[in-house]
């Protein structure tokens, strides 16, 4: 079990320095698994523990250490398993090579294809909502970088995720193989489709978690379907651009009737999220929009 922080103070993300062509390329010397206990209350032991253990670069692992003390301060995580994944995940591995010195900057990120990776404090906070456990089925509509799901793979061996944009879709599977093969054991629970994510995944549903990394102005009827009875969805909803990331809980009585309860996770505050486009055959044209 993880040693939660004793120092939560918020802290600036590290001064921009000069990173290498590659990240770390070496076998990760030990493999995660859910009963992995390193130190999180010091930055430096932290740092050291990483880099030994899972042969992570103390330059990220410096910055990933300090975005972790804000995402508390601010409290975009509060439970021990996020705060977990968050620590245990290489953020870096799912960026640009010119966007690594901002890997962990409070900002979305260009990762190509006219989409973006989303800032830490907004994965941190939407994932945390979901409440995930180990064992549940957890969807993620827009699988983008991989970074979403990357996070998932250390609350649940059971994640999976859509991308509707196809090159974007094979380049983040070849990431996710790329470091599997460098021991990234808990990548394997990570299972992909290239597909629009608007009609979920019906052949591996229901789920008990859904996340969606795209805004659209209702909650997908496909989506809620494939939710379980007493699940939780996560989904920026509203007009283009200005979306409100809500958290919906889906309860089935015993004349099974359906209620659907919505609450605002950032007590109204607009968060702009990428539109949630769809197939038009083969094409992607237009918006899932009403």
């Amino acid at each position: 079990m993880l040693r939660l922080a004793g120092s939560v103070a918020a802290s600036a993300v590290a001064a921009r320095v000069a990173f290498a062509d590659t990240a770390a390329p070496s076998k990760v010397p030990t493999p995660f698994d859910f009963n992995i206990e390193f130190p999180s209350d010091n930055r430096e032991t932290y740092i050291a523990w990483m880099a030994k253990n899972r042969g992570e670069d103390p330059r990220f692992l410096r910055e990933r250490f300090d975005r972790f003390q804000a995402l508390i301060h601010n409290r975009d995580l509060w439970d021990k398993p996020n705060m977990r994944a968050f620590l245990m995940t290489p953020r870096e591995e799912f960026c640009l090579k010119a966007n690594w010195p901002q890997a962990y900057a409070h900002a979305f990120l260009d990762i190509g294809f006219g989409v973006t990776i989303s800032g830490p404090h907004l994965v941190g906070r939407m994932t945390s909502t979901l409440n995930v456990t180990k064992g549940e089925k957890v969807l993620e509509v827009g699988t983008g970088s991989g970074y979403q799901s990357a996070y998932l793979s250390h609350l649940t061996d059971k994640v999976y995720t859509i991308e509707i944009i196809k090159p974007l879709a094979e380049r983040t599977r070849a990431t996710y193989d790329g470091l599997i093969a460098r021991g990234y054991d808990e990548f394997k629970g990570v299972s992909t489709k290239n597909a629009d994510g608007y009609y979920g995944w019906e052949e591996n549903g229901p789920f008990d978690k859904i996340i969606v990394t795209c805004g659209i102005d209702h909650i997908p009827p496909p989506l809620l379907q494939q939710l379980k009875p007493g699940g939780i969805m996560v989904i920026p909803v509203g007009p283009p651009g200005a979306q409100h990331v809500v958290k919906v809980e889906k309860t089935v009585a015993a004349d099974n009737s359906i209620t659907v309860k919505r609450s605002d996770i950032f007590a109204g505050k607009i968060v702009p999220f990428v539109p949630f486009t769809k197939l038009d055959g083969d094409a992607i044209k237009g918006t899932h929009n009403m």
